[in-house]
Formats: structure tokens, sequence, C-alpha cells
């Protein structure tokens, strides 16, 4: 596990080979043919694949945990109990939904969480500037900022904090290198894939016996 040098934060994807991502969400390769799946959790390979690609929320948040946090499949399996997740009777993954995953960082990890349906982006840095870390609602292309923003919301990062120069630090559990995976920009070029929307969360305890 590394941490960031900036913040301190574990930096974690949501896809167990960190070096798979950019081939897996730009090239087709299949998670299936992950060969660290085991490291996620997941009881099953065939559970695996068919999450990895719905659980930015959870990452984000097992990186706010810090070290300790438990596996990401752990995390998968307690906010399913909240219903932070759905499943229609196709099979099709719904998610995540604020409110019970806020109801469930409360009560299984002993971290403060509010939802916030409505957020701009000085109120995101009001937030960091009182000590929160934000997980906000952005589009994943995210990853390519120098590329105009194709819309707003659908993935979800962890901001963590301001650079001396006043940009946002975060997190992204889908970012393809290094450089992605522990971003910096500024309030004016993350707004546009920004959904002005998101969860904060303050630190927390150890996490408390479900």
């Amino acid at each position: 596990m590394t941490l960031c040098t900036t913040c301190g934060t574990p930096s974690l994807t949501q896809f167990a080979s960190p070096e798979l991502v950019g081939k897996i969400v730009y090239e087709g390769h299949a998670p299936a043919d992950d060969p660290a799946w085991r490291e996620s959790g997941a009881a099953a390979l065939e559970d695996y694949a068919r999450w990895c690609g719905h659980l930015c929320g959870l990452t984000c948040l097992r990186m706010a945990l810090g070290p300790s946090a438990p596996s990401l499949f752990e995390l998968r399996d307690g906010a399913l109990k909240y219903g932070a997740y759905t499943e229609d009777a196709d099979g099709t993954i719904r998610g995540l939904v604020y409110a019970p995953f806020a109801e469930y960082v409360r009560e299984v990890h002993a971290v403060e969480a509010t939802v916030h349906r409505h957020l701009a982006v000085d109120e995101l840095i009001g937030l960091l500037d009182a000590g929160r870390t934000v997980m906000a609602s952005v589009h994943f292309e995210i990853r390519r900022p120098e590329r105009p923003a194709p819309g707003r919301g659908g993935h979800l990062v962890l901001v963590t904090g301001r650079t001396a120069g006043g940009g946002l630090h975060f997190h992204n559990p889908s970012g393809i290198d290094a450089l992605t995976r522990t971003a910096e920009l500024s309030p004016a070029a993350f707004e546009p894939f920004f959904a002005g929307r998101g969860v904060s969360m303050s630190a927390g305890g150890a996490p408390l016996t479900p």
C-alpha cells in the first residue's frame, strides 16, 4: 500500500492491479483477467469481475479509513446490508446511494458523514478548510483533464485537501498512473467535471464491530 506524500492518505484503485487500470478502462481488458483479484477480498473471481467497476465510492472510503481499513469487498458487503447498493431483477447494480452509505459509515466505521446534494466548488473548499475530506461526484474523464469535460458525475474521487497554491488535491480510484491516482487540479479545472454533490467525512476512530 502506497501512502500519499502530500496528505498521508493511502493511494488505492478499485481494480486490484493498478497497472491494469488503463487497459481495463480504455482497451477493453477484462477485469476477470486481473491476476491480483483475490487482494480485493472478493470470495470469487466472478464476484470481483462483476462488482469492481462499481466500487469507486467504497475505494474512496477505504482510502479515508487509512491503512487499517477492511478489504474492498468487506466494505461492499457492509454497504449492501445498509442498502447503499441495490440490484435490479436483471442483475443491474445501482449505487452508490448516498444516504444509506453515510449511515453505514457513521454506524459501522465511527466516521461522521454528511450527504451534500447541492455542493458548489467554493463550498467544497470550505469543507476541506474545516478539516473534512469530500467524496465528490465527477466525470471519470477527470483523469484526462487536458481534454474538455464530456460530462459531470458518474464517478467518485476523494478530495483530501488544498495545495499551497490553492489547488484541489484528490485521489482517483480509477486513475491510470501515479499522477492521476493522486492528482491536483485548480478549482476552475475541477469544476467542469464536478456534478455538484458528494459526501463529506470527518476523521474517525477505529472501525466498530457491525
